[in-house]
């Protein structure tokens, strides 16, 4: 039976760390969504993942470094990031939150 949910529930005003709540998963495919306060990848720490990533700003705004290439990303802005590319989280809207969707692949 199909329960209806809504993206923007239950999300506080703010939070001390990212909010990931995994909203679907099958075998080579899931679905989070992440909610930033402002928190960017750690110094120094890159993402290489064996999996494929597509997100999308649903509100606010953030900075994905691929390499040296600095993607900026507004509401409705969306990105394909490939198996294998190092990447980061430079910034994430600092005054409110960014909400974004990742689908993760292979």
């Amino acid at each position: 039976m199909e329960v209806k949910n809504n993206l923007f529930d239950q999300i506080p005003a703010s939070a001390p760390q990212e909010i990931l709540t995994e909203l679907v998963s099958a075998n080579h495919v899931r679905v989070e969504r992440i909610v930033s306060f402002g928190q960017t990848s750690p110094d120094g720490l890159w993402y290489e993942q064996l999996e494929n990533e597509w997100v999308l700003v649903l509100e606010g705004s953030a900075q994905i470094r691929l390499d040296n290439k600095l993607v900026e990303l507004t509401r409705g802005d969306y990105l394909n990031i490939p198996a294998g590319v190092r990447h980061r989280v430079e910034k994430t809207a600092e005054n409110g939150k960014t909400v974004w969707l990742a689908v993760f692949y292979k």
